[in-house]
């Protein structure tokens, strides 16, 4: 049939999500954290059997953009097979790391297995080979198939590792055709890893092993075009470990010269690569001379680049102001401006421009469109970072405005002046929503490159989105949403659309929102084009697309793609086990309540705080998300130091502290917050009974149903409230709290008024993080006063991040209690909108957005986890607690009901 789907030969991974590795894909980063010998502190929480903490390791894997995640169990004090059948086991009911796939590391085939029988989608095997022969080598190919895993095969046979080209592509094509002929596994799951060694030993008989990677990669690409290639790029520069520099500016010369010839994935800190074309040009020509093994007699390149690293340790940078672009020509200073985000001379340079111009309109089409155009490639050359973007728009933002009283004059003339070629893009928060800086950063980048950005804001409903895209006449319409309810406001956008005969691309972004889903749930509602776009650097590749003779092509492969994702989707096997939900029950958390005697708090019911000191807070901000808000990812302070981002992180940093400095100091924000204790007991499996009064509240908890490891419980946050059975003269307790930051909105419109995007998300992103730091606060303050039930803590801020302290305070709509509707009860307890100042939108996201609400738990054994997904048999239990339509339910919970 003319209608089907070709299904090309690309490798196909998958956890939760899927991974195509298609032609056109960029290098895929393998994350090394979760291996015991690349990770001193997940080795010890291994080793001290802290399994639940070191998948906080995993965690930041994924958040600092891994997009395979390495599992490697191999240590003498370790019994490899359970540690890495329980840390998988763990890791498939934890779905913000489970959706990336898996690799599965090992030096022993038994502990590959034990990964293999508990891996979700498809993974990765590393490695096996033929150094014990073909025999073995057909029996472990032969496993991981029938597992469905790609392998990754090393270049090593019954002789040894392959260190010459030759030996190399021999022997990888050796085991090709073992593979594909005897075993059958599809060229697409081969992975090639043909040795990266050591250069600039000093001994002559290395300097070739560059050169020999490279070639033979790109010999084995020729021979076997569907197969990929990998390998540990570390191992290159090992020779000058200790001076990360030059390791660096090694690695990054190394992979531009083997990913042109097919070197597609490895294990690569991403995080401390630099751009290959910012190397200092010495050191650059240096470090390819021994690579490339060039102008290396007598080891003449290894003696300069061994005699340069010297000078590049100690060297630091000097920052020197240099005004000398003042010189240029007129265009090119609009240009150096936008570059650099200078807002200094941008009114006197656009009126100098003006002058110069025919037309004002020629300003904006003519330089300062080129200098945007500089901009946006330097951005999707990962050459510039998005504060320096969103810099780029205040100074663009700035002109336009110099500029537009003449436009408008003009247009009075000559209402022809304006030739009406800018394509627009109408951006909105969808019904119910609150959060907007994602989207901010979106519009912000689109306009950076020549788009006409009409932004609606948050909580907009349907027909008034799509009302003003036709009234405005929008090219493009694109959602955002951060809450899960969100995801069916869009499926309603797009049915709309489609009523209404509407023919705009649709946009699909937000932290809620997926490739998955957006196949799965939106695009069949919709049949002009609906796209779901990662971040705000692939937005403007995306909108060129639609906006562009390839929209046809575009649409048609994107339709496809979705269609196939969709057909996955509804055709997958199921690859978990559940338990029934009375087994799960039966298999809760193992407290010894008998002896255990509960804090009592220092009072019943709420206490109110009507301005908490923001000096205070400050001291309690986790910068991570800060800097990750901006696209920079990293852990900080290193991030301040990182070679490829650390400039602009420092740089960001020291804005953002100016900006609190007048926020704490000129009180431009309010924390408002209260805190609660009651009397709680157990009174059923999942139920927890609260005494408020003569109004007790029966709080109702989701269990994880998910087949575990022996020994492993299946939690609920029931099971840390003592049962009522269990006879003490001490009550037990729970708390809840609500923090809210106000006031932003003052500043934030004047921010819009003097076009400061960089402020205005600035402001954004300071007010969530004031918002999480009162939450820290009020939870210390709760474990050493108000609660007191470990009055002697002393933990750092670092120690606070890692979650290091007694006890929980889990949220509702997060993963160990995913109801959103439980906030109801949350906030009835707290004294509702009139005592917390937050109110909850239709959709539960709470307004301000800087909010931030949870329940506390003060047990020992308490702890964070993901409740995952659930059965129709726990489904029709909950719903009867509830003693809430199924209907209704079914909307709060469709994402985990399996």
């Amino acid at each position: 049939m003319s209608d089907q789907i070709h299904i090309k030969p690309y490798l196909r991974l998958s956890g939760l999500e899927p991974l195509i590795i298609r032609p056109e894909t960029n290098f895929i980063n393998i994350g090394e954290r979760t291996n015991v010998t690349g990770s001193k502190k997940f080795a010890r929480l291994i080793r001290e059997n802290k399994f639940e903490e070191a998948l906080a390791v995993a965690r930041q894997q994924v958040e600092s953009g891994a997009q395979v995640i390495d599992i490697n169990m191999d240590d003498a004090l370790l019994d490899g097979v359970p540690a890495m059948t329980n840390f998988i086991n763990l890791i498939q009911s934890e779905p913000d790391i489970a959706k990336v796939p898996i690799m599965v590391d090992s030096s022993k085939f038994e502990i590959i297995e034990a990964g293999l029988k508990c891996v979700q989608g498809k993974c990765i095997v590393n490695s096996i080979s033929m150094k014990e022969g073909e025999a073995k080598f057909i029996e472990q190919a032969t496993i991981c198939q029938s597992y469905g895993a790609a392998v990754v095969v090393m270049a090593f046979d019954e002789v040894g590792q392959a260190d010459t080209e030759d030996r190399k592509v021999e022997i990888c094509h050796r085991a090709y055709k073992i593979l594909t002929e005897q075993v059958g596994i599809e060229p697409q799951d081969i992975i090639f890893d043909p040795n990266i060694f050591a250069v600039a030993t000093g001994l002559e008989e290395h300097n070739n092993y560059g050169v020999d990677f490279i070639n033979a990669t790109r010999r084995i690409k020729e021979l076997m075009p569907l197969t990929s290639i990998s390998g540990g790029v570390s191992n290159l520069s090992f020779s000058f470990r200790g001076n990360e520099p030059v390791r660096e500016a090694m690695h990054s010369v190394f992979l531009y010269h083997t990913i042109k010839v097919g070197m597609n994935m490895g294990i690569v800190n991403a995080g401390q690569m630099v751009v290959y074309d910012e190397i200092e040009p010495q050191l650059r020509e240096l470090c390819e001379d021994v690579i490339l093994n060039r102008n290396n007699e007598n080891n003449e390149a290894t003696e300069k680049l061994i005699s340069f690293a010297e000078t590049v340790k100690a060297k630091g940078k000097v920052e020197v102001k240099n005004e000398a672009w003042r010189t240029a020509s007129v265009e090119e200073r609009l240009k150096h401006a936008l570059v650099n985000g200078i807002t200094d001379y941008i009114d006197h340079d656009t009126e100098e421009a003006r002058q110069k111009y025919p037309r004002p309109l020629e300003v904006i089409e003519g330089p300062l469109m080129d200098g945007m155009g500089v901009v946006g490639d330097l951005f999707g050359a990962g050459k510039m970072f998005l504060p320096q973007v969103v810099k780029s728009a205040r100074v663009m933002k700035k002109s336009v405005a110099w500029l537009t009283p003449f436009i408008e004059e003009e247009k009075k003339n000559n209402p022809n002046a304006l030739n009406g070629n800018v394509k627009k893009i109408l951006l909105a928060t969808v019904k119910g929503d609150v959060h907007d800086i994602g989207k901010n950063i979106v519009g912000v980048v689109l306009g950076c490159n020549g788009y006409d950005i009409v932004d609606m804001g948050v909580m907009v409903p349907t027909d008034k989105i799509l009302d003003t895209a036709e009234k405005e006449k929008a090219d493009i319409i694109g959602l955002s949403g951060l809450i899960t309810p969100s995801l069916d406001e869009m499926v309603n956008v797009a049915h709309e659309m489609k009523r209404r005969g509407m023919q705009q691309p649709l946009l699909i972004g937000g932290a809620t929102t997926s490739r998955m889903h957006t196949a799965v749930k939106i695009a069949p509602q919709y049949d002009n084009g609906v796209v779901h776009v990662l971040d705000a650097s692939r937005s403007v590749t995306v909108a060129g697309s639609l906006l562009s003779e390839q929209k046809s092509n575009f649409l048609d492969k994107t339709k496809q793609e979705y269609i196939k994702l969709k057909t996955d989707f509804e055709n997958k096997k199921v690859v978990k086990d559940y338990l029934a939900f009375s087994d799960a029950q039966a298999n809760c958390v193992k407290i010894d309540w008998d002896n255990f005697t509960p804090t009592t708090p220092q009072f019943i019911g709420r206490k109110v705080f009507e301005d908490y000191d923001l000096a205070e807070l400050r001291s309690y901000i986790d910068w991570k998300p800060f800097f990750i808000s901006w696209e920079l990812h990293g852990s900080f302070p290193d991030i301040l130091t990182d070679k490829k981002v650390g400039e602009e992180a420092t740089k960001l940093y020291k804005d953002a502290n100016d900006l609190l400095d007048k926020i704490v100091n000129e009180k431009w924000l309010s924390a408002q917050g209260v805190i609660g204790f009651w009397e709680a007991k157990k009174t059923a499996p999942d139920t927890v009974e609260v005494k408020n009064g003569e109004n007790n509240v029966n709080l109702q908890f989701l269990r994880q149903q998910i087949k575990k490891a022996p020994g492993q419980p299946n939690l609920s946050l029931a099971d840390f409230i003592r049962p009522a059975e269990i006879d003490h003269p001490t009550p037990d307790h729970i708390g809840s709290f609500s923090v809210t930051i106000k006031g932003i909105e003052t500043h934030i419109k004047r921010f819009e008024k003097e076009l400061d995007d960089y402020n205005k998300i600035m402001l954004q992103a300071l007010a969530d993080r004031f918002a999480e730091a009162f939450a820290e606060c009020l939870h210390g303050r709760t474990r050493k006063e108000f609660w007191g039930y470990v009055k002697n803590e002393t933990l750092s801020n670092d120690q606070l991040i890692k979650e290091e302290y007694v006890g929980i305070r889990p949220a509702p709509g997060y993963p160990a209690c995913p109801d959103h509707t439980e906030k109801y009860k949350l906030f009835d307890l707290l004294g509702g909108e009139e005592v917390t100042g937050i109110h909850l939108t239709e959709s539960l996201a709470m307004y301000p957005a800087s909010s931030v609400c949870g329940w506390y738990f003060s047990h020992p054994q308490s702890q964070y986890f993901g409740v995952g997904k659930i059965q129709q048999d726990q489904f029709t239990d909950y719903v009867t607690r509830k003693e809430m339509p199924t209907e209704d339910m079914q909307r709060w919970l469709r994402p985990i009901l399996e």
